[in-house]
């Protein structure tokens, strides 16, 4: 089964859910060349085996999804020691397979009581819809205004259309990608600059589509969050930086500059933060 294939069976299983959930990170880095606005690239998406499913914050989501998705073939698989549990559903039983990952919004303090012990503990997980999804700052951001795509029967592995399938706007995509810098483990931060200059590079060409997104973007977020937005621009594209240049070696079928990568960057923030 090809990795699209295997997207495939997991957006066909969630269904039932498709207008509640947003499918983030790397799968929607791959399904934007799906948006008719994106530029066609010769090059590749960067391979990603894990599919991560956001939802907002409180959303009721019916029935029960884990249920589905063993009916599917996937397996829960628990690991941390957050209660309850971190979770990730496998697609078969290969260790470094096909994974679903959920994920909604953390807000507040990041603690909640234990209502049997009443001690504080981590406010990182929480079940929904019979699934565990963690909980992760600045993810509402990738939930506003998302945008739907299709992926063609030729393509979908099943012969069949898949419609509908939501996923961030690229504004949304790459602001949250600046505010969680910090928060990322130093290894990831490479890919999350590689993403940010892709998605530049993908709808560069439909920036004016763009701008009325950022300006209505940027009124929800708070003053902290917007500062972070521009400092998060100044740390990773003033120059070309160790990250920069371990980006630029990520891809296996292309060797972009790192410096001709800053350069999209700078005039792509400059256009889309005007």
């Amino acid at each position: 089964m090809s990795d699209l294939a295997e997207f495939t069976k997991l957006a066909v299983t969630l269904e039932p859910w498709r207008s509640q959930i947003v499918f983030v990170g790397g799968w929607a880095y791959r399904l934007y060349r799906y948006e008719p606005r994106a530029y066609k690239p010769e090059y590749e998406a960067v391979f990603t085996q894990d599919a991560d499913v956001a939802y907002r914050e409180r959303e009721a989501l019916a029935g029960d999804i884990s249920e589905a998705l063993a009916g599917a073939g996937f397996k829960e698989k628990f690991n941390g020691d957050f209660k309850p549990p971190a979770a990730r559903y496998a697609l078969g039983e290969e260790a470094n397979g096909f994974y679903a990952e959920f994920l909604t919004p953390l807000t507040g303090s990041g603690k909640k009581r234990n209502k049997q012990t009443g001690e504080f503990e981590e406010d990182a997980t929480e079940v929904n819809g019979g699934v565990i999804a963690q909980k992760l700052r600045h993810l509402e951001v990738l939930l506003y205004a998302p945008w739907v795509v299709n992926i063609p029967a030729a393509e979908s592995g099943i012969d069949e259309e898949v419609a509908r399938l939501r996923i961030p706007n690229p504004v949304s995509f790459i602001v949250q990608k600046l505010l969680i810098r910090d928060l990322r483990a130093a290894e990831k931060r490479p890919q999350d600059v590689l993403y940010i200059h892709d998605a530049l590079e993908l709808f560069g060409a439909s920036i004016d589509d763009l701008v009325p997104i950022w300006k209505d973007l940027e009124g929800t977020l708070t003053d902290r969050q917007r500062k972070s937005v521009r400092d998060g621009v100044q740390d990773l594209f003033s120059e070309v930086n160790d990250t920069l240049r371990e980006a630029a070696a990520i891809p296996s079928d292309r060797r972009p500059e790192p410096e001709e990568m800053l350069r999209l960057c700078q005039l792509g923030f400059e256009e889309l933060f005007r």
